[in-house]
């Protein structure tokens, strides 16, 4: 007799995979809330007061010209990543949109280099809080306070993603005041020509300054790119954020926040400092400039609020990091004894704890072994690959179609990405002739992240590396 109910599935068949991720994440953010963490990503004072101060010392007033330099390239990539995110709202951001756009395994080359520049942040951002913990009491300055960090900020990063939202949010509005100050003592106290912001200067013997070269610039806006480096994050909270179809917006407005909250102190401490001698040849150039224009209790107090910065942007950047190892896992791409637990989302908090945690123990153990200046170098130099990634993506999405559902779309295509991939093609041939090592770094990465792809995912691809369609936004 035939069977009228239909074909049954043989025994010993895998059951049928799912299409797109599961609502694990609680959506319960708003775009105000997904912007507090993305801002708070960014890192608006700990960009001033640790970022900032290598450019000042390496380019003197021209450090202006580097930080315009980036914010046109970081406009630019604004765009790429406005268009990407409501393309792609996954938590996995930039690989998310590089595997779906070009193949699987340049996303996860572009994982491990992400991750690998989600680590390195941290462990540069941290490792600023002793210089301004150690203003305010003499015992918490050194490498211990920036160790010190991570751990707490691990442990709060794994609470509910609202909660954080406002922990960051108040945090943020600290920090904001904090460069305010900064601003307004340099803005009443102006003494240099207006053409230092346009001057390149490095110090020479006796630490004279002297002038520097057009490339040097270039080669330090790719510092400055990362001081910048930030607005992107909010797609990784898009799959915890109600009304993702407006993500685009948030990237745009971050970005925009993030360069008027940085160049109007940079522009101001640059005309405001009594010497520019003296502020290029600082160990720690904002500290000179508070000390001479607002005396030691204002350093105290503003120090102080770089502090809480410093703490605010290492739980925006834990969140962020936590996120992309758990979709990494999501999508199988480690064996399931490692796999399973990172991708694992606790019931009531609904956060990723277990993958939040590894990558700050991750970045204890990479702040402890590399120093400070090679931190920052390999950063920027990361930012500037995963950049041209992400242009490429951007480029290739419209072209092939991938991103033809976007709910964004960027002005002035194609030559919005052809122009971010033309300035980071530039900033990467300079920072190699300027030292061939931190972008030697990020190749390597690459590198490494195309070898695990094709020994161990390709050959497990009916099964690995599974990438599914976003989640649906049930509140629009």
């Amino acid at each position: 007799m035939a069977d009228t109910h239909g074909s049954q599935t043989p025994a010993g068949t895998p059951p049928p995979q799912p299409t797109a991720y599961a609502q694990d994440l609680s959506r319960s953010l708003g775009l105000r809330e997904n912007m507090f963490i993305t801002l708070s990503s960014v890192t608006p004072a700990s960009s001033v007061f640790i970022i900032m101060p290598s450019v000042i010392s390496g380019l003197g007033g021209a450090a202006a010209l580097a930080f315009a330099l980036a914010a046109v390239a970081g406009m630019l990539m604004a765009f790429c990543y406005a268009e990407l995110s409501s393309a792609f709202p996954i938590t996995g951001g930039e690989y998310a949109f590089a595997a779906r756009t070009l193949g699987r395994s340049t996303g996860f080359a572009l994982f491990a280099l992400g991750l690998l520049a989600g680590v390195l942040t941290v462990a540069v951002i941290a490792l600023g809080t002793g210089d301004y913990l150690g203003v305010v009491w003499g015992s918490l300055g050194g490498k211990e306070a920036g160790l010190a960090v991570i751990a707490p900020a691990s442990l709060v990063s794994v609470l509910g993603i609202r909660t954080n939202a406002w922990v960051t949010g108040i945090f943020l509005a600290v920090e904001l005041a904090a460069i305010a100050v900064l601003a307004w003592l340099g803005l009443v106290h102006v003494e240099q020509p207006i053409s230092t912001l346009w001057t390149p200067h490095e110090l020479g013997q006796g630490d004279v300054p002297v002038g520097a070269s057009a490339g040097l610039v270039a080669s330090f806006a790719a510092t400055a790119l990362f001081a910048y480096n930030g607005y992107g994050t909010a797609v990784y909270f898009a799959e915890e954020t109600r009304q993702v179809s407006s993500i685009g917006k948030v990237v745009m407005w971050s970005l925009g926040i993030t360069v008027v909250a940085e160049c109007l102190p940079l522009v101001a401490v640059l005309l405001g400092t009594p010497s520019m001698s003296a502020l290029v040849a600082a160990p720690s150039p904002m500290n000179y400039f508070l000390l001479e224009r607002g005396g030691d209790t204002v350093n105290t107090v503003v120090s102080l609020g770089i502090a809480i910065a410093i703490v605010n942007a290492v739980i925006a950047i834990m969140l962020q990091i936590g996120r992309l190892l758990y979709s990494s896992a999501r999508d199988r791409a480690w064996p399931d004894v490692i796999g399973r637990p990172l991708a694992a989302v606790h019931p009531r908090l609904r956060t990723p704890v277990q993958a939040t945690l590894i990558m700050g123990a991750a970045s204890i153990v990479v702040a402890w072994l590399v120093p400070l200046d090679t931190l920052i170098l390999a950063t920027g130099a990361n930012l500037v690959v995963l950049y041209i990634f992400v242009a490429v993506s951007a480029l290739y999405g419209r072209i092939s179609g991938a991103t033809a559902h976007a709910t964004y779309r960027m002005p002035a295509w194609p030559w919005v990405p052809l122009g971010v991939i033309g300035v980071m093609t530039y900033v990467l041939y300079e920072s190699i002739d300027a030292d061939w090592r931190p972008v030697g770094i990020a190749v390597a990465m690459v590198a490494a992240g195309y070898l695990y792809y094709y020994a161990y995912l390709h050959p497990r691809r009916e099964h690995r590396w599974t990438l599914l369609d976003p989640v649906r936004d049930t509140t629009e």
